[in-house]
């Protein structure tokens, strides 16, 4: 039995790996840490939870974590997170990191985007954790960096055509629609429920974080420089993302074409489903899953995805990432 920390329990991604924790049968929550003023019993921060999680969210002892954990997931947010992944290590646990402190390869960009970088060693030895595309690297490792949920959405949405060298790798665009909760659980007035009920409104317009990220995974699939124009926008539902990529092929294909690419690439894959139709957000919430759609228009290809933000774009793919590593039947806790 694999025991399981939370660190950086209190917050929409600590809740959903509780949740899908409770019900996996090979791994035991055993300790739960948050900020002195977010900490209290379980069921009394998450009411969902009373009766099925009798443990209490406290704040971190280093020495008590290395007692009762084999390995960490490491909710805490960007630029917070490198701080404490060094010492999580040095507790003797892995670390499944659900930050960008550590999915960013080129430390010049993530000084652009973020802050000045503090653990640039463990920086080199994190595995990028997107199963579907770099699953052989997350076997075994110490320290996984857990993707942005766009970046989830987008890559595998394009993933075997950049795979096969079937689309020009200038000027992809990637058009993404979340929910509220991708904005985090601390209120803002922009998400308060007057402004963002009946709404839908982009952000981050050339500036968004996951921009570099997306690059960095598809120039990882094909080999070669993708550069990536990536809008967000934020809708009035709770959670989901749906992802549009617009590409150029470099030669005729058809829908059957398509298709059966699509099919081949991803039929070992047990959290990807190709569909005959276009996905929607609502057919993902609350599973680990990518459904994805692709089709021809106007000597264009299009590529649709839906996962949820909060499960395949988070807590869920980061336990997929935990099976991985240690050997478990990858979907343990996620069907």
């Amino acid at each position: 039995m694999i025991k399981v920390a939370i660190i950086g329990a209190s917050g929409y991604t600590g809740s959903e790996s509780i949740q899908i924790l409770l019900r996996h049968e090979q791994a035991e929550l055993t300790y739960l840490t948050a900020l002195p003023e977010e900490c209290g019993a379980v069921e009394d921060v998450f009411p969902q939870f009373k009766g099925r999680c009798p443990l209490q969210i406290e704040p971190l002892d280093l020495d008590k974590l290395s007692e009762l954990a084999d390995v960490a997931l490491c909710c805490l947010p960007h630029k917070v997170s490198m701080g404490f992944v060094p010492k999580l290590l040095d507790a003797g646990v892995k670390v499944i990191d659900f930050s960008a402190d550590y999915r960013l390869k080129d430390v010049d960009v993530y000084e652009k985007y973020y802050v000045k970088h503090t653990d640039t060693e463990n920086l080199m030895h994190a595995a990028f954790g997107l199963p579907e595309l770099f699953r052989e690297r997350i076997k075994g490792a110490s320290l996984v960096a857990n993707p942005g949920c766009y970046p989830t959405g987008a890559s595998l949405a394009v993933a075997p055509l950049l795979k096969k060298g079937l689309i020009e790798t200038e000027n992809v665009i990637v058009n993404s629609v979340t929910g509220s909760s991708g904005a985090g659980m601390k209120p803002s007035s922009k998400f308060h429920f007057p402004n963002m009920n009946e709404n839908l409104f982009p952000y981050g317009i050339g500036t968004h974080r996951h921009m570099p990220e997306i690059e960095q995974i598809m120039t990882d699939v094909v080999g070669k420089k993708v550069t990536v124009l990536f809008q967000p926008h934020v809708g009035s539902f709770d959670r989901g993302i749906l992802s549009t990529v617009y590409c150029q092929p470099k030669t005729k294909l058809s829908d059957e074409d398509l298709s059966k690419l699509y099919h081949d690439f991803y039929q070992d894959e047990p959290f990807v489903q190709v569909r005959k139709d276009a996905p929607a957000v609502k057919d993902v919430a609350g599973t680990n899953y990518c459904h994805i759609f692709v089709a021809c228009v106007k000597g264009k290809i299009v590529c649709f995805s839906a996962i949820d933000n909060l499960v395949k774009g988070a807590s869920g793919q980061a336990i997929q990432n935990m099976n991985i590593i240690f050997g478990l039947e990858e979907a343990l806790g996620l069907k």
